[in-house]
């Protein structure tokens, strides 16, 4: 038998207030109810994606840096990179880089110059399936910024 139940039985009305037994058990109920809801929440919550997904405008490959998304579009006689930032065209001026291109062990850099709006250009690289990218752009919003595109 529990104390809260002999201390009612023996004592009648003087003992019926809450026993601190009761008070105990009683606050490890709220804590656990507490704890379970929170836990029960955690576990129903569903990512949000904030930024969209990076599906390409312009037929090229997407990368994402710093909330903003990076388009390459290979060209015959070079390159064209767009950049937008949470879906909206970023104006490119003043950014300017270089980009590096290796191709299996040739590596070749060429500077990135903006093209007016949102776009850069890349002039006189052949790019083709398995080239690796490096853009490195400075004065992005006042950031210098590493993009890396892999061609498929």
């Amino acid at each position: 038998m529990r104390f809260d139940e002999l201390s009612y039985r023996l004592g009648g009305a003087a003992f019926k207030r809450i026993t601190p037994y009761k008070e105990l058990r009683d606050m490890k109920m709220k804590y656990l109810i507490s704890v379970a809801s929170l836990a029960i929440s955690c576990l129903s919550m569903n990512p949000v994606l904030a930024h969209g997904d990076a599906k390409p405008q312009h037929g090229g490959i997407v990368q994402m840096v710093n909330d903003l998304s990076f388009e390459l579009v290979a060209q015959a006689d070079g390159a064209t990179i767009y950049l937008m930032d949470h879906e909206k065209p970023m104006v490119t001026k003043g950014i300017t880089g270089k980009l590096t291109v290796l191709q299996g062990s040739n590596k070749t850099e060429t500077d990135i110059k903006e093209a007016g709006g949102n776009t850069l250009r890349v002039m006189g690289v052949k790019l083709g399936k398995g080239d690796k990218l490096v853009a490195a752009l400075s004065n992005v919003g006042g950031k210098t910024m590493t993009v890396r595109f892999t061609i498929k």
